[in-house]
């Protein structure tokens, strides 16, 4: 018996290799397969680096993630460019920052070609002032300022409308120690006009001369930097400041009930805590509730403002405990707008149909998934609270589903699908820690006599506590009950490890927090 204990490719232990397969050692010491740079790179530009994962502290995650991309790079580098914008233009990640480092890397590191695209693709990814901050800092870091960046940056002020120019200068004006002037000097953009010229004199020498649209709202920036009270009120809603043409100090009820109508989306989501601490937002304040609720919950807005289901799920978070991740400001939540949020969550999600199929939807809840690690940077939101959320878009569309979490064993989790989300995080937050086994789903459904057309597991891959590796048991459920199971693996984090076997075509990477996982994984199931 000694002999097939130690080599066994049916049940092998999953501190140790397949025989016959190319699997690798992960972090926790465990095997599983190694992805493809492609696909790290796509988990790179969703999930990014920020906080690293359990098993794998910030900075040797994001060399490990960085080192991946220029390989990228030098193996295609227009298919990287091509890459980088369209996640970032559909807005399937919840931060810009690594597609824009992932940016900076290609007119670092790129072939003529690449950098050719790469100069061409930079409107299209930093698409506001702190995004062009954002990767003037990067890029400064990788190399110097060459005539090709020189231009590239120039273009981004020189084909911009006056209108538009004017409102990026007075609401996104310095990031990362970068302001416009900085890159206006570097940059030298030629003035396509009487109005450009003026707001090019206006950013560098803080001269006020010109008329027109865009010189009114800069002048009356000028102004709001003198003006409270009504006065202030009356200029936001004459010349429709950003709040941040305000001074923080002057931030009042009045300031903002002014600011309401005209605020962007993503700044409405991101101060619904400040507003209802001011009054803004209360109960019974009902024309200021409507208006914000019927924002939250418009779809073709949602879509327009690019709003991440992460950046919903964050101001859940924050909004439903009623005080501020920093600061000190508290306040009474008000139900009807934890109910929009909840709604735009999913709203913020393609829209998918029911595949028919029959589904076990398996949740990792093990010390990895929750101990370290916030998803793009927000706080507490942890891949096993990241997790629960994305298997609630499925749970809540599918009619014959089951959906389970697991460590080295099954874990109770009592959800239906017609709780809030906010229920979903405090149940799943709230599970004790252990060991990480992924096979457990497909034991779990041998054991139980479950019919499943396919098992979707949300994890991080750290595997390594099981008697028998994930697609052992799979197989073993396939060989068992004749029904020819898929595999689906949801990505929590963006290291390079997978559970799934690249050479079986009844299993799928995806990465997590990417707005087309639920269709992708529909459509795969399906066929």
């Amino acid at each position: 018996m000694y002999l097939r204990q130690h080599y066994n490719t049916k049940e092998t232990p999953q501190g140790q290799a397949i025989p016959g397969s190319t699997q690798v050692p992960n972090s926790a010491g465990g095997y599983a397969w190694a992805v493809d740079d492609w696909t790290r790179l796509d988990r790179f530009l969703v999930l990014g680096s920020e906080g690293g994962t359990y098993y794998i502290g910030e900075q040797k995650l994001t060399v490990e993630n960085a080192e991946a991309v220029r390989r990228c790079i030098v193996s295609d580098g227009p298919r990287v460019v091509e890459r980088i914008v369209a996640i970032s233009e559909a807005g399937r990640a919840p931060k810009n920052d690594p597609a824009l480092f992932a940016l900076a890397m290609c007119v670092s590191f790129g072939d003529l070609e690449t950098r050719r695209r790469a100069f061409s693709a930079l409107p299209r990814v930093a698409r506001i002032g702190t995004h062009l901050f954002h990767f003037a800092n990067y890029v400064d870091g990788l190399r110097g300022w060459g005539r090709g960046l020189r231009r590239a940056v120039a273009s981004w002020y020189q084909d911009m409308e006056p209108t538009q120019l004017s409102f990026q200068a007075i609401k996104y004006q310095q990031r990362d120690g970068w302001g416009h002037r900085d890159l206006l000097r570097l940059s030298h953009p030629k003035a396509q006009d009487s109005r450009h010229n003026a707001i090019y004199k206006w950013i560098v020498d803080g001269e006020l001369v010109g008329f027109g649209e865009a010189m009114d709202q800069i002048q009356a920036f000028a102004q709001a930097q003198v003006s409270e009270g009504k006065e202030l009120a009356n200029l936001i809603t004459e010349f429709r400041l950003p709040m941040e043409a305000v001074p923080s100090g002057k931030r009042t009820k009045e300031v903002w009930e002014a600011a309401l109508p005209h605020l962007g989306l993503t700044a409405l989501i991101r101060n619904l805590g400040v507003m209802t601490s001011l009054g803004v937002l209360a109960k019974g304040q009902w024309a200021a509730n409507t208006q914000v609720i019927a924002r939250l919950t418009d779809p073709k807005q949602l879509k327009t403002a690019r709003i991440h289901p992460i950046a919903v799920l964050s101001a859940l978070i924050t909004y439903n405990q009623g005080r501020g991740v920093r600061g000190h400001k508290t306040w009474e939540t008000v139900p009807d707008i934890v109910d929009a949020l909840d709604h735009a969550f999913y709203l913020a999600f393609d829209n998918i149909e029911p595949t028919g199929k029959r589904l076990v939807l398996a949740l990792d809840v093990s010390s990895s998934m929750a101990r370290c690690g916030d998803i793009a940077g927000v706080p507490g939101l942890t891949p096993r609270v990241g997790a629960a959320a994305m298997a609630m878009v499925t749970y809540k569309t599918e009619g014959q589903v089951a959906l389970i979490s697991f460590q080295d064993r099954i874990v109770p989790l009592d959800i239906s699908r017609c709780q809030r989300l906010m229920d979903v995080v405090v149940a799943t937050s709230g599970l004790p820690f252990g060991r990480t086994d992924c096979a457990q789903p497909m034991l779990w459904a041998l054991e139980n006599k479950v019919a499943a057309d396919a098992f979707i597991i949300y994890t991080d891959s750290e595997t390594w506590a099981g008697s028998i590796h994930p697609v052992q048991a799979l197989q073993q459920y396939r060989r068992e009950t004749g029904i020819p199971a898929k595999l689906v693996v949801v990505g929590m984090v963006s290291n390079g490890f997978s559970i799934a076997d690249p050479d079986d075509g009844g299993m799928l990477d995806v990465v997590g927090m990417d707005t087309s996982v639920p269709q992708v994984i529909d459509d795969f199931v399906k066929g």
